[in-house]
């Protein structure tokens, strides 16, 4: 587009007169009301336009870090062991008893006589001393 260096003091000069106001003269009377003009005929509807792509993805922030662990407290110490009670005496041993006096020995009985050679054997008959 060209623009004229005259036109340069005329846009200058409209622009100016939009600052400046005068007071308004009395209305004029009202004019003709024009004939309405035919309805034209609707343009197509335009294409929809592409999509836009898709921003990326934003960076994931880092992680923070870990805090620090607590100290273990210390353990206290063991308690001292008791001492062991003393040993009894051992009791006296008792005095072992008198061996008692062994009995008498009896007498043998008498011998009995053999039987005759061929016949049954006698009976015994043991007498007990006295």
């Amino acid at each position: 587009m060209k623009i004229t260096k005259l036109s340069i003091p005329l846009l200058f000069t409209v622009v100016l007169a939009g600052c400046i106001t005068a007071p308004a003269g009395p209305a004029g009377p009202q004019g003709a009301t024009g004939d309405t003009g035919a309805t034209g005929n609707q343009g197509n509807t335009g294409n929809t336009g592409n999509t836009g792509n898709t921003g990326r993805a934003g960076s994931t922030g880092a992680t923070g870090d870990t805090g620090a662990t607590g100290y273990t407290g210390a353990t206290g110490d063991a308690g001292a062991t008791g001492n062991t009670g003393n040993t009894g005496n051992t009791g006296a041993t008792g005095n072992t008893g008198a061996t008692g006096n062994t009995g008498n020995t009896g007498n043998t009985g008498a011998k009995g006589n053999t039987g005759a050679k061929g016949s049954s054997p006698s009976t015994i008959v043991v007498v007990p001393a006295q």
